[in-house]
């Protein structure tokens, strides 16, 4: 339809510039306000629920449920193309936060639905009614829900996000969000400004939906006046007959075009179909060849032959070569029947020879194997068992050293790639060190003592960019590591969710943003390694040695450190609610702004620990030893202090044999520290707590 024509004179055009503006404030301000006014009010009831919902997953008093799968999903779909670091696993969160966070991401979307409604039944949202403006289509009235939908969800967002997503994902910034976030807004508010050069400046969405933004009072658009000229060409205009998202085609030009589409298609789907059936007889030959091959080395290799020993190892390798889905089958069942050495090494050549292929049916065969070997119980039977699970992953071992970093998404899920207990004896061990395993699924693998030094189980992807959500990451989750050397090795964001670690060393080992869930870690050792910002809720590191490790940031709630070294570890910022370092020695320990609340710290060693600003709510004191410790700024509120060392006992004068240090070096700084509400505080306590500067309502 033709744009509406008003007739303009001097009179009419200052009428115009009056209508215009209400209260002194022109329609363009007022639209814009309009439109901030409608976007607070939509981030406001995602943001609102979402920090009532953080502030509640902070306290340590609430139940904690696993995240709402929807909430889990809705993370991935925006990771993915906003280049976020994959996050494997469900999070734990307290059971207030689900709901809130449910409610953070459907209250904008149920918002943002019915603005949209009220937009296109009276054309104007609540914000829009407020100050005064309107949105109308040609004719003057309510637009529609269809044009509506054009108007904001192509016009105003689609069009101008996807070409700023354009422009940052193939920029060199890319993955920086901040420069995504900057051109997303230049973007928006250029679209709303509209083209400099025209006379009658339109945002885009408005022209792409064919509506006007107008005064509410005078109904309007905004700069709906033309010239004698310009209505001549707009009736004009009218009369030609196609008419495409508001332009006007010429039917000729219109014929040419559906005619040139037509054409393409039928060609593309010749084309198409002439390559593909090509493709099919060409496979089907190379099957034929291979399986007439197939068959001659089959026989060669059958024990009537009368083939020598050479020609029969000739023949394993060509089988190899065939990388044939038979062939291979056949040299995964020879690697279990044969027995002469020689021919066995070969047919692991063999194997390897086949790549990535062969890693299913090798698979298949390791499972069979492994449950033959818990069947057959203590016999001869099991003995031979025994060895063709040994022969079986060796070749696995091979496959995977040879074709280290081209192995992504290779699913060796509950593989038997060592011994069943910790204490039982092997034929085989895994040993795969500065390999590139990233993207392997080893979910509920045994890896029992496999040698992994310096291997990588994550890498940057095709982007080639590292923390994006195609980082290649391995799958360790419920996976067995017992006694596993993991030492240097690049764990950084692997998941490894109930997996068992214990007596595993895992020294200078990169595990920041791993996800350790419920995991076992039972006397590992962490010496160095990097724990930046892991999670590793309930997880047991009952006599582990983390000393100088770095666990910044990290969250271990309700974790069991038992009798942990955790000496110059760093723990700063990190949440340690309701964690269990009973018998723990935490020397020198960085604990500054860490949250132990309801911690049990009891008969732990905490001498020159920085406990700074650290919140010691509720936490167990008992017999600890804070000679040193340096509290200022610790909230100890309902802490227990029965027992507790402060300061070292004063030497007796009789034993002058070893000289220390003066004792108030030695003692715990205090001062400024409030312990009006600490717990079990004795009479030694308070009067050193009250010379050294601290709080208390017994202080003089």
């Amino acid at each position: 339809m033709a744009t509406p024509i008003v007739k303009k004179n001097n009179n009419q055009s200052s009428q115009s510039k009056a209508a215009d503006k209400t209260n002194g404030i022109s329609l363009s301000t007022r639209r814009l306000a309009a439109w901030i006014v409608e976007m607070t009010l939509v981030g406001a009831s995602g943001l609102i629920p979402f920090g009532l919902g953080a502030y509640l997953n902070s306290r340590s008093d609430i139940n904690r449920v696993p995240l709402n799968p929807v909430l889990v999903l809705t993370e991935r779909a925006i990771a993915r193309p906003l280049a976020l670091p994959v996050s494997y696993g469900i999070r734990n969160v307290a059971w207030p936060t689900n709901f809130l966070w449910t409610v953070a991401l459907f209250a904008p979307l149920s918002l943002s639905w019915w603005q949209l409604y009220l937009l296109s039944k009276s054309g104007s949202t609540l914000p829009k009614r407020w100050l005064g403006v309107r949105v109308v289509n040609e004719d003057g009235n309510a637009p529609g829900l269809g044009t509506v939908v054009v108007r904001e969800g192509l016009g105003r967002w689609a069009v101008p996000m996807s070409i700023a997503y354009l422009l940052w994902r193939y920029s060199f910034a890319y993955p920086n969000l901040a420069l995504f976030t900057s051109l997303a807004v230049l973007m928006v508010i250029g679209e709303g400004m509209g083209w400099p050069s025209q006379r009658q400046r339109r945002a885009f969405h408005d022209q792409i939906a064919g509506t006007y933004t107008v005064d509410a009072k005078t109904g309007k658009p905004k700069a709906a006046t033309t010239s004698s000229k310009d209505a001549a060409a707009t009736a004009k205009a009218a009369k030609k007959p196609t008419v495409i998202a508001g332009i006007h085609l010429n039917p000729n030009v219109t014929l040419f075009l559906v005619g040139l589409v037509s054409m393409s298609a039928v060609l593309s789907t010749l084309v198409g179909t002439q390559i593909y059936i090509q493709s099919q007889e060409s496979q089907r030959r190379t099957q034929q060849v291979n399986g007439q091959k197939f068959l001659e080395l089959v026989r060669q290799l059958s024990p009537n032959s009368g083939v020598t020993p050479e020609e029969r190892q000739s023949a394993v390798l060509a089988l190899g070569g065939l990388n044939d889905t038979q062939s291979i089958k056949f040299l995964v069942d020879l690697l279990v029947q044969e027995t002469d050495p020689v021919m066995l090494d070969k047919v692991q050549q063999a194997l390897a020879n086949s790549g990535i292929q062969a890693l299913p049916e090798l698979k298949r065969m390791n499972q069979f194997l492994a449950g033959e070997l818990e069947s057959v119980g203590s016999s001869p039977e099991k003995e031979v068992r025994k060895k063709q699970l040994a022969f079986n992953q060796q070749a696995l071992n091979k496959i995977l050293a040879v074709y280290s970093g081209k192995i992504k998404d290779i699913d060796l899920s509950k593989s038997q790639l060592g011994p069943k207990g910790a204490g039982e004896g092997s034929l085989f061990n895994l040993v795969l060190e500065n390999t590139d395993l990233s993207g392997v699924v080893f979910k509920s693998a045994n890896l029992n003592q496999a040698n992994l030094q310096g291997s990588r189980f994550r890498s940057p992807g095709e982007d080639g960019k590292w923390d994006t959500f195609d980082d290649a990451i391995a799958d360790l989750n419920q996976v067995e590591l017992k006694q596993a050397n993991l030492t240097d090795a690049n764990l950084s964001r692997v998941s490894l969710n109930r997996s068992d670690l214990s007596r595993a060393n895992l020294n200078k080992a990169n595990l920041s943003n791993a996800r350790l869930l419920n995991a076992n870690l039972s006397s590992a050792q962490f010496v160095g390694s990097d724990l930046r910002n892991a999670i590793l809720e309930n997880a047991s590191l009952t006599g582990a040695d983390i000393s100088d490790a770095k666990l910044n940031e990290a969250n271990l709630y309700a974790a069991h450190l038992g009798r942990v070294s955790a000496i110059g570890t760093q723990l700063s910022f990190a949440d340690l609610t309701k964690t269990d370092w009973q018998g723990a020695d935490l020397s020198e320990a960085y604990l500054d702004r860490a949250n132990l609340t309801d911690a049990n710290l009891s008969a732990t060693r905490l001498t020159g620990a920085v406990l700074r600003s650290a919140k010691l709510t509720n936490v167990n004191l008992r017999n600890s030893d804070l000679s040193r410790a340096d509290l200022r700024g610790a909230n100890v509120d309902g802490a227990d202090f029965q027992d507790a060392i402060l300061f070292p006992p004063k030497q007796d004068p009789g034993d002058q044999f070893v000289q220390t240090n003066d004792v108030g070096s030695q003692a715990a700084i205090v001062k400024g520290v409030d312990f009006t509400e600490a717990k079990n505080l004795d009479a030694k306590q308070l009067a050193f707590i009250c010379t050294q500067g601290g709080i208390h309502p017994r202080c003089p």
